[in-house]
């Protein structure tokens, strides 16, 4: 595979095409939570591919009180070291595809691997129970990737956004916020545990992250219906946030990569970490 043909998507068709390439790294990133885990992995799954849990092998960080921050570069460096990621490495993330919560892990990894300075990346749409249904090749056994020295980080610091750069953006309209949860959580009628108060960041907009994916196929809604639901979000900045920085990943997503919407980032701390100073202000009860 030539340097820069991954990104976004990739389809069951085109990945079968490259199965065995050098520079391949198929990453199935199903969890305990979602998907089976290790044993559902080492029961069946692409050839080729090797085995990261999306929980377990610490793709977010607890920080605070906040659980899904950005973990420190030394460890996302050793990680994609141990899985065998390197700058030149073609990456195909896969998930379960069972469910929105499941494809939000995928599209977390896939900013992850962007924000560290990694090019070339796409989710599977479908995930693996799509690529099972289909009749394509499965093979069993424990994941061996091929070790790589410690990846060379460059953090991408434009995709990311802090506590305090979302409160300018709130405060400055400059960015639109764009909460991924449910209208339940949005309008502060239901709390995330991980959350100190209800509601949401004064002057986001509601887009639950579940309206992005069709849960008969496994996979992303098509592009067109995709931009009847958030191609009204305002033109300009975007931040992305939810509860623990895992849903919001989906509509960074989707809005970026998919819609080729330019300067989304994604607020990885979103309300557990926001909430834990009562000088941000939350907002609840219906938009306005």
């Amino acid at each position: 595979m030539s340097d820069n043909t991954l990104t976004g998507l990739i389809g069951a068709d085109a990945l079968a095409e490259h199965l065995g390439q050098p520079d391949l790294v198929i990453l199935d990133i199903r969890s305990s939570i979602d998907g089976g885990g290790k044993a559902a992995y080492e029961a069946g799954h692409i050839p080729g591919a090797v085995h990261s849990d999306y929980v377990a092998d610490g793709w977010r960080a607890k920080v605070g009180a906040a659980p899904g921050m950005l973990p420190p570069p030394e460890h996302l460096a050793a990680l994609c070291g141990r899985l065998g990621i390197r700058p030149r490495s073609q990456i195909v993330i896969v998930p379960a595809g069972v469910s929105a919560m499941d494809y939000a892990a995928a599209a977390r990894v896939y900013w992850t691997l962007k924000t560290i300075g990694h090019g070339q990346q796409a989710i599977l749409n479908g995930g693996f129970k799509g690529w099972s249904e289909q009749g394509r090749p499965v093979e069993a056994g424990a994941s061996s990737p091929a070790e790589a020295p410690p990846y060379p980080v460059v953090m991408q610091q434009r995709l990311r956004s802090t506590a305090d750069a979302t409160l300018v953006a709130s405060r400055s309209r400059l960015a639109t916020l764009v909460d991924a949860r449910s209208t339940s959580y949005f309008e502060g009628r239901e709390k995330s545990p991980d959350a100190a108060r209800p509601g949401r960041i004064p002057g986001a907009v509601s887009r639950d992250y579940t309206q992005a994916f069709d849960a008969a196929t496994g996979a992303l809604k098509p592009a067109a219906t995709l931009e009847a639901i958030f191609g009204a979000v305002p033109k300009g900045p975007l931040i992305s946030y939810c509860n623990t920085g895992h849903t919001a990943a989906l509509p960074w997503f989707v809005l970026s990569e998919v819609l080729g919407r330019e300067e989304v980032a994604l607020y990885d701390g979103s309300m557990s970490d926001w909430t834990q100073d009562p000088d941000r202000p939350v907002q609840t009860g219906p938009a306005g």
